[in-house]
């Protein structure tokens, strides 16, 4: 049913307890449930950003209509918005917005549904964020940075940017959700289709308050599909609650799938928990004119270390105990770490070439131990001998973006359909040297948002990147190989086993640097039986001892981390006396809890003091583990 609403007075609806009131005039709305009222902050107009950077307001609209929407599973508002002009003219431009609640559950969803889209935008900024400005140090917004934070309406730093602008399926959130909590009552906003979607966050340094709210990108230049947000109410909630009801979703939607799937899928799964993970390199070469070219020491700017090096620090290892042990592997192709992707065969033959790799491959097998490569396939470097700026990704006005970061120089981005391809060519390649591979890692597939490609040869949507980044997972599996990525993003939850890491975001800032809120392991309280994640154990200067973290979140641990760049993704120790009799100690402690906890769900993690100092987990086989950070202490009782 679509009968119009026939007065200009506050529009409400009601059902499951909730009533959800709109003004027609700003198109922000109030929601009333149970145990307290949200209202949509009104000084924030919902609005279109456009790509010469002016804003659209939804009510600028010449023409909007509000109708009553009415099916089987719920009722709701549905708002047309036509006929928009600008300085320059009429804009082919419309849309409309469903907001509805849903019998059943009380959730609440909010619908942007095109029309006509034949306009580029930058950016569409709806539903308002909530109004949070409560004083209060236990008003706190809760976000999946990372491995996950929580921001008090009182905390002292600002918080305003991040590395990808809030991005889904990228660092800045792991899992395309937020939520608020005052007075035990909060929310938990859903993003049902975030690979064009992202959130915006604003804390002003001291506060008070926290405003967050979503934004969705174009697909192509389009609006081109529905976009979708679920709200979820809870009238008595801590995070933990929060993550949980967010763990329910994924298990609905099949996102969710355990070690114990994955064990059964192929059983080196198990194999790997416990291990001691051990990061080195084969070859490093820094073009000039790159961010880590070092002018004064041009010398530091080209290493080998040979294979058989890393064979002998093998079997130092194996004479010193360890009886597990996962080598991740870089720099072993021909042009060094982060260089010619993804043309980067044969073996180094600086460093003994593919007879030498297959010695260390052996060795590591003959020792009881995993394998895996670092390998690379979305940087495009112009230098690759197959590069072609015909399979780079497109940008819909037609440019192909660049930049010369990272050690290869000048590179544009691989086209995901294409890296499949070459993910198969590579390996096969490997794999008819004799080199036995466990694992292996694709660098940056889970840790960068998703690229788009406006080539028509070879046209990509933001998801569809996505789902060529998992097919590349899925050849891995065909080969018995476990996959692994840079970070944790749950979009690729049914593929990863593990990966480089899944940090708490201040684990990757220089010590000292100004954080963002206090770290809580949010993912972890979702995925935690799902994944393999490794944690740094360095005890640096000025901050507290990252084994610590290990511990509560039941991890892995790394016990020798060279860092591919200096003061880069948490490589800040390269001038501490690494002593390897201590550190295999130290993983030892770590390694035993993760072989009883791995497949467990960690159940509740809980903040013993209001700045997060003293912290304790709780798995579900009963097993806690409470730490002290001041004092760098803590108490294992197993269950």
């Amino acid at each position: 049913m679509l009968e119009p609403f026939s007065t200009q007075e506050p529009i409400r609806i009601t059902a499951a307890g909730i009533t959800v009131t709109l003004d027609p005039d700003t198109l922000v709305c109030r929601i009333d449930t149970p145990a307290r009222s949200w209202q949509q902050d009104p000084a924030f107009a919902p609005h279109i950003l456009l790509k010469n950077g002016s804003r659209l307001f939804f009510s600028q609209a010449g023409s909007i209509c509000h109708r009553h929407y009415d099916s089987g599973v719920g009722t709701g508002i549905l708002t047309s918005c036509e006929e928009f002009h600008t300085p320059d003219g009429p804009l082919p431009f419309s849309f409309s917005t469903l907001i509805w609640i849903e019998s059943a559950t009380g959730f609440v969803r909010f619908e942007l549904i095109p029309g006509n889209d034949d306009c580029e935008f930058a950016s569409i900024h709806w539903p308002a964020p909530f109004s949070f400005q409560s004083p209060r140090w236990d008003a706190v917004t809760v976000m999946p940075v990372m491995q996950g934070l929580l921001i008090p309406n009182l905390w002292e730093n600002e918080v305003r940017t991040l590395p990808f602008h809030g991005q889904f399926c990228s660092a800045d959130a792991y899992m395309p959700w937020f939520g608020q909590i005052e007075d035990n009552e909060g929310y938990l906003a859903i993003c049902e289709q975030p690979w064009d979607a992202g959130y915006q966050i604003d804390h002003p340094a001291g506060g008070p308050g926290t405003r967050v709210g979503l934004y969705y990108l174009p697909s192509l230049g389009r609006l081109s599909c529905r976009r979708i947000a679920q709200f979820r109410f809870f009238a008595s909630c801590d995070y933990n609650a929060l993550c949980k009801a967010y763990r329910t979703y994924v298990k609905e939607t099949g996102l969710f799938t355990t070690l114990a799937e994955k064990s059964a899928r192929n059983p080196l799964t198990d194999s790997l928990i416990g291990c001691a993970i051990v990061h080195k390199g084969i070859k490093t070469h820094v073009s000039p004119g790159t961010l880590y070219y070092d002018s004064e020491h041009p010398e530091r700017n080209d290493q080998v270390i040979p294979f058989r090096t890393r064979a002998q620090e093998i079997r130092r290892y194996h004479d010193m105990g360890l009886r597990r042990l996962y080598l991740h592997l870089d720099g072993w192709g021909g042009p060094g770490y982060d260089n010619r992707h993804p043309d980067y065969l044969p073996a180094c033959s600086e460093a003994g070439g593919w007879e030498a790799m297959k010695e260390l491959s052996d060795t590591i097998k003959d020792c009881g131990y995993l394998f895996g490569l670092h390998d690379q396939y979305r940087d495009y470097y112009m230098d690759a001998p197959s590069f072609d700026p015909e399979f780079a990704c497109r940008a819909t006005d037609g440019s192909i973006p660049d930049m010369t970061r990272w050690a290869g120089g000048r590179q544009s981005y691989l086209c995901a359909t294409q890296a499949p391809y070459y993910v198969k060519r590579n390996f096969e390649e490997v794999l008819r040297h004799g080199i036995r591979l466990d694992a292996s890692y694709l660098d940056v597939f889970t840790c960068n948002e998703g690229d788009e490609c406006a080539n028509p040869r070879h046209r990509m949507s933001r998801r569809e990147c996505f789902e060529r980044r998992s097919a590349c997972f899925s050849y891995l599996w065909s080969k018995g190989i476990l996959p692994s990525s840079e970070e944790c993003g749950d979009w690729a939850m049914r593929e990863l086993v593990f990966c480089h890491y899944g940090p708490y975001d201040f684990m990757l800032a220089k010590p000292g640097t100004p954080r963002r809120g206090i770290p809580v392991p949010l993912f972890n309280l979702v995925y935690h039986d799902c994944m393999i994640l490794p944690w740094p154990m360095d005890r640096l200067p000025g901050t507290e001892d990252y084994m610590l973290y290990a511990l509560l979140n039941g991890g892995a641990a790394y016990v020798d981390k060279d860092g591919a760049y200096p003061g880069c993704d948490g490589a800040f120790d390269e001038a501490r006396e690494r002593r390897l009799e201590e550190e295999i100690s130290r993983w030892q402690v770590v390694a035993s809890l993760q072989e009883r906890v791995a497949k467990c769900e960690l159940v509740r993690h809980e903040l013993l003091d209001t700045r997060g100092r003293r912290q304790k987990s709780t798995f579900s086989d009963g097993t806690t583990v409470t730490v002290d950070l001041d004092k760098g202490t803590y108490e294992i009782i197993t269950g």
